[in-house]
């Protein structure tokens, strides 16, 4: 609701002949410049000669006399004003009364350090900037409830520092991430978000209707792999994607359905090469980002400056579950799930998914960090085989606090390899596996006309989700949310 007494406070405003809502406000510093660039003033000083001139928010308030004080607050920092009635004129001072907590001012004037030593803006002249009409929540206790912190979660920053700093972290994750690869000299590209077919990855795809080509396309569920490909084929070596892909899945704490993700690839390099650089990457982005190598992930310490572990997917399964993925059946591998109590979709379970359910147990065991290697070709459609074992794939996942944060293979470039393994991802498709890759012609088409050797690798927000030792769905900035009734 919007509250009574700041509508009239608004209205009693416009009759001041005061617009509520400024065009714009010019500042000479941000907050936290005026704090560094004054922190040498002694307690008592004050510093007239300057006109300083900053805006924020105000987030206290409180009068003595015909002395106000308040605090406000920018995205630098904040910091206390004086509001006199013998520095300002008596229409300023009116105007003062009736601002609120969540009203956002500007003010101009010197500079003063209390007794108490606490630096503040000594106000020769204000002005009312926006009025909000809302009541903030309360600064002492802020947004508890998980669906209104969501929901609103503009107020969620506002209240609760430690998400925006979230969500600065998280700026310099992804740019630290870019960063990188530039000074490795590849290349950012930037691939179609709308598909005739979904590749890339096993997972269901979003389904919408292109008006203009009377056509249903998906949105894409990779961060461009196949076309990336195509650039390879078209003689790029090292390149680059950053951007969103969208994942008609379920919600849980590393799942989410629209997120960021980066992939590259790199022509002439295998997946050793590419673990070698994945190591690199993440140490320099964990650096970069938080200032550490060592974090807290799933009640596991995780140190990435250590020695990286390597991990056999099937000696893995086998050592968690029993069950000895070259030699095994459907039948076992169910029995085995339901004995570990494994949830499982029983209408569309064939052998793949089945020992995918096995790993996704097994690798909570694993602490990390490190890189699981030696999939089974069926579950890595897209990866060359290996030369000393063809019922295996040169594939590695980055394994941190027993989850998987990062995914990459040496490159399969045989088109006639690729048409039958795309062959096999159809009949599961048909038989209802809604995750399994599409037969995608125009790729094979594209391997025709040669590939250069390559590897690729991809990451997504689930890393950063880990580092932050928090749910992916709270590293959103604004998690998608049913419409809510109420409104």
């Amino acid at each position: 609701m919007v509250g009574k007494i700041q509508v009239k406070e608004l209205e009693e405003i416009r009759k001041m002949g005061i617009d509520p809502y400024a065009h714009r406000f010019e500042r000479t510093n941000s907050i936290k410049e005026v704090i560094e660039n004054y922190s040498n003033v002694k307690p008592g000083e004050k510093i007239e000669n300057v006109n300083i001139s900053i805006a924020g928010r105000i987030r206290s308030k409180r009068g003595h006399g015909k002395l106000s004080f308040a605090h406000i607050e920018d995205f630098t920092g904040k910091i206390q004003v004086f509001v006199g009635a013998d520095n300002v004129s008596e229409k300023e001072y009116k105007l003062f009364s009736k601002l609120n907590i969540g009203d956002i001012m500007g003010v101009e004037g010197g500079i003063i350090k209390t007794m108490k030593g606490e630096l503040s803006i000594l106000v020769k002249k204000l002005t009312l900037l926006t009025k909000s009409i809302k009541s903030l929540p309360s600064e002492w206790y802020g947004l508890k409830d998980e669906e209104i912190r969501y929901r609103k979660r503009y107020l969620d920053i506002l209240m609760n520092p430690e998400v925006k700093d979230m969500i600065v972290k998280k700026h310099l994750f992804w740019k630290s991430m870019r960063d990188f690869f530039i000074s490795k000299e590849f290349i950012e590209v930037y691939t179609p978000a709308l598909e005739n077919t979904t590749g890339g990855a096993d997972a269901k795809p979003f389904v919408t209707h292109h008006n203009a080509l009377d056509i249903d396309v998906y949105l894409r569920i990779s961060c461009g792999e196949l076309w990336q490909k195509k650039l390879l084929v078209a003689g790029f070596e090292k390149i680059f994607e950053l951007g969103r892909i969208f994942r008609n899945e379920g919600i849980d704490p590393e799942h989410a359905q629209d997120y960021n993700q980066l992939e590259y690839y790199w022509g002439y390099a295998d997946y050793t090469d590419s673990m070698k650089l994945v190591e690199e990457l993440y140490k320099y982005v964990a650096e970069k980002t938080f200032g550490t190598l060592k974090f807290k992930i799933h009640d596991f310490d995780v140190d990435m400056g250590k020695k990286w572990e390597i991990y056999d997917f099937t000696e893995e399964i086998k050592k968690y579950s029993g069950i000895d993925i070259n030699k095994t059946s459907l039948k076992e591998c169910l029995k085995k799930l339901d004995e570990l109590k494994i949830d499982y979709d029983k209408k569309t379970i064939n052998l793949e998914r089945a020992i995918d359910n096995l790993w996704k147990y097994c690798k909570r065991k694993l602490v990390g960090p490190g890189f699981i290697i030696n999939h089974p070709v069926l579950l890595s459609p897209l990866a060359k085989k290996k030369t000393d074992n063809p019922n295996l794939v040169e594939r590695f996942q980055v394994i941190l606090g027993g989850t998987e944060a990062g995914n990459g293979y040496s490159e399969l470039n045989d088109p006639i390899d690729q048409a039958k393994r795309f062959e096999e991802q159809a009949k599961l498709r048909e038989a209802g596996d809604e995750e399994a890759q599409m037969y995608d012609e125009e790729f094979v088409e594209a391997l025709e006309y040669g590939m250069p050797p390559a590897s690729g690798f991809g990451v997504s927000d689930r890393l950063f989700s880990l580092l932050m030792d928090k749910s992916i769905r709270e590293c959103t900035t604004f998690p998608l949310m049913k419409p809510d009734k109420n409104q």
